[in-house]
């Protein structure tokens, strides 16, 4: 609680000088990103929070395959790793995981020792979320009151709110969806938020989709920004990423700007 408190209070005061701020200089809360095994050996810690502080990435949820590199992060950047805990040790279970009993020895150890504020991203469609793995990481999400950072398809998205109604849920891509889809999510659930990583056409020719400036203007206060760190190259693109989003994040009203950038990020920690 009192490490909360303090991440919290730090959070408010960088929001409050935001919006006296050049647009090119707003902060950003990257909310998905990787450290994995190989991105450890590539790209050390130290240089890692380089990278974040000249793109200036105020905050950045971050996981890691295994949860060495997301441990490493913190040791390297506390003031600004936000951790979450991602059910894999390795690349390649993205499609087995969820069948996969010794997943759950690997969550609880890591929960007993460690600070968490989500678990995720993980990848889960359909009724793959009834599986007992799933159920059993709900289960210490909930008894923890964890973020849930989901990749994969709304009837996942769907199972997981039948199995937890109060969960708060990141939806990582914002589902792939398209816009109108997307918002319907949104509608559906009040403690969902979206995150925009890996997708582009939210802008073009420096022009923002219009489609997407109406979702925004519909839930301004449920979107997020994200580069996905998922793979050790994609470490040179968070500076280029998070100047790509206050570019376009400038066409919307300063108030959804910011909220896009950091501050819903913020607010969803809060929500506890």
């Amino acid at each position: 609680m009192f490490r909360m408190s303090i991440l919290l209070a730090a959070l408010a005061a960088s929001g409050a000088a935001a919006e006296d701020l050049p647009i090119e200089n707003r902060p950003i809360f990257d909310a998905h990103i990787h450290y994995s095994h190989d991105a450890v050996i590539q790209v050390p810690p130290e240089q890692v929070a380089k990278i974040l502080r000249d793109a200036g990435v105020r905050k950045a949820l971050v996981s890691s395959s295994d949860d060495n590199g997301t441990q490493l992060l913190m040791a390297a950047a506390p003031d600004i790793i936000v951790p979450a805990l991602r059910p894999y040790r390795r690349r390649g279970e993205l499609n087995t995981w969820m069948h996969d009993e010794t997943v759950i020895d690997y969550l609880e150890a890591n929960l007993a020792k460690n600070t968490y504020e989500a678990i995720g991203e993980f990848h889960a469609y359909g009724s793959d979320i009834k599986t007992p793995v799933i159920q059993r990481m709900i289960e210490l999400a909930r008894a923890r009151n964890l973020i849930l950072h989901h990749h994969g398809d709304r009837a996942a998205l769907d199972l997981i709110f039948d199995s937890w109604p109060e969960a708060r849920v990141l939806w990582a891509h914002s589902g792939f969806e398209d816009p109108a889809s997307v918002v319907d999510a949104l509608d559906s659930y009040p403690s969902l938020w979206a995150d925009l990583a890996f997708r582009s056409e939210m802008a073009s020719r420096g022009r923002i989709n219009p489609n997407w400036k109406a979702a925004f203007e519909q839930h301004p206060e449920r979107f997020m920004v994200g580069t996905d760190t998922f793979a050790p190259e994609r470490w040179y693109y968070v500076g280029p990423h998070a100047d790509f989003s206050r570019e376009w994040l400038s066409q919307l009203s300063p108030e959804i700007a910011d909220n896009i950038a950091f501050a819903n990020a913020e607010r969803m920690l809060a929500s506890k």
